[in-house]
């Protein structure tokens, strides 16, 4: 199973940031599964890649450490796909969402530490 996690403080209050998180990875071609307060699973639409291929994207909004201007959140991108390759296609998918989260014009980013 191929797994890649980054994790990401933004300066946005936390009541804010699910939203534009959800509306961030539907733009990522993910659809929804569930999302509480602070958490999110999102799963790529398949019919473009095999069914292996298909990512299943988690966030975790972090409220314990959370400010009224800084919210952190953890990202895990995974599949069940094995990693034979460095450029796989789930690593693939990792950079696009991961390079949405850090050029996205609704927060300024603060810090990010890919796992």
């Amino acid at each position: 199973m191929a797994r890649y996690t980054c994790s990401f403080t933004v300066s946005v209050p936390i009541d804010h940031l699910l939203p534009l998180l959800v509306e961030l990875l539907q733009d990522c071609q993910l659809d929804i599964q569930y999302y509480t307060g602070d958490y999110i699973i999102a799963r790529e639409v398949p019919g473009h890649v095999p069914f292996p291929k298909l990512i299943t994207a988690e966030v975790l909004i972090d409220k314990s450490k959370s400010t009224e201007t800084e919210t952190r959140m953890s990202i895990v991108i995974k599949n069940e796909e094995l990693p034979l390759q460095l450029d796989n296609y789930c690593r693939q998918m990792f950079e696009v969402i991961k390079q949405a989260i850090e050029s996205s014009r609704h927060w300024h980013l603060i810090e990010s530490l890919a796992g």
